[in-house]
């Protein structure tokens, strides 16, 4: 059980997921200068809007590298770029030749396990993460030549499953001894060090850096992460044909009834780059977000962010070891 040899000398045993809308190259560039993996959708780099996914990748390489020229001794940490695998999503394969033409070093891919994803990022040298939320998908994952896991659990913000972390680590974990990450509420150092002792290699964490000061998020979400805690996360297919964790708030102030929202079929679930036309525009300004909220309590650049994590991990990690120790376990 281990990270691949370029994710073993970052600051923290963590990835910073993938967000809709809210990861962007400042926010990606930020985490990898902090220590730990930062990434971003390609489908963020929305041409509609004026972004292009070949000035993004060009950018974030060459602000990393410029880093690492400046700063020998405290290297950032690799990016990560996730490709949506579903059939709806028309820009994949534009997509993964520009990964391969930047040489991307980590793919995350989600919704579909495709064997030439995984041939493309290994032809530039990249290792490919794919998250699941069964067993079952892991195993098909890793036969179709991923190179690691994401076992996204319950609590995970966004598209989320809805086992038991301990349950789902320990199920992967007893075929599979390959790289793996748990998503699910990881926001504190303490989950981030629970995360190593259920099994996995690594944490991978989003909704508490939506209220980073690099974050691509509206002032009002950012802001609402802060105020909210577990019990505003509402469980719901309703918005995207796949289940996901939400923020009460913002459906209610979408003029939705939370409790009675109904579920949505998930043959409807799109990524093409008109699917918002199909969707109320209402729907813009409901946020996504995990359980692990509760933790996140004002807005601050990531760097700090980090640097908290950091102390609560190693913290952690000294409280458990005299927590067991005190004690003569086993009679």
């Amino acid at each position: 059980m281990t990270l691949p040899a370029l994710m073993q000398k970052m600051r923290l045993p963590l990835v910073g997921s993938p967000m809709f809308i809210v990861s962007h190259p400042d926010l990606v560039i930020a985490q990898c200068k902090a220590g730990i993996v930062g990434s971003f959708p390609a489908l963020n780099a929305r041409e509609k809007d004026g972004h292009s996914l070949d000035k993004w990748l060009s950018r974030i390489t060459t602000e990393l590298d410029r880093h690492n020229q400046e700063n020998p001794d405290r290297p950032a940490a690799p990016f990560a770029v996730n490709h949506i695998v579903h059939r709806s999503n028309q820009k994949l394969e534009e997509h993964m030749e520009l990964c391969v033409k930047h040489r991307v070093p980590v793919w995350i891919t989600s919704l579909g396990a495709r064997p030439e994803v995984n041939e493309a990022a290994h032809s530039c040298g990249g290792v490919v993460f794919h998250d699941v939320i069964h067993n079952r998908f892991a195993k098909k994952a890793i036969e179709k030549g991923a190179d690691g896991l994401i076992a996204v659990a319950a609590g995970a913000g966004g598209h989320a499953g809805a086992q038991s972390p301990l349950a789902l680590i320990r199920e992967i974990r007893n075929w599979f001894d390959g790289p793996l990450l748990l998503s699910g509420a990881v926001s504190e150092g303490d989950s981030l060090l629970a995360a190593l002792a259920m099994g996995a290699d690594g944490g991978y964490a989003g909704s508490m850096f939506i209220a980073a000061e690099e974050a691509n998020a509206a002032e009002r979400y950012k802001a609402m992460i802060t105020e909210s805690g577990a019990e505003d996360i509402l469980y719901s297919n309703r918005f995207t044909g796949v289940w996901g964790n939400y923020l009460r708030p913002s459906i209610v102030a979408a003029g939705l009834d939370p409790d009675n929202l109904g579920e949505s079929d998930p043959s409807n679930m799109s990524f093409a780059e008109d699917r918002d036309k199909s969707r109320p525009k209402s729907w813009s300004e409901i946020w996504g977000a995990g359980q692990g909220i509760g933790a996140v309590r004002k807005v601050e650049p990531v760097e700090p962010m980090v640097a908290r994590l950091e102390c609560e991990f190693f913290a952690a990690r000294d409280r458990l070891v005299a927590q067991v120790d005190a004690v003569k376990w086993g009679g």
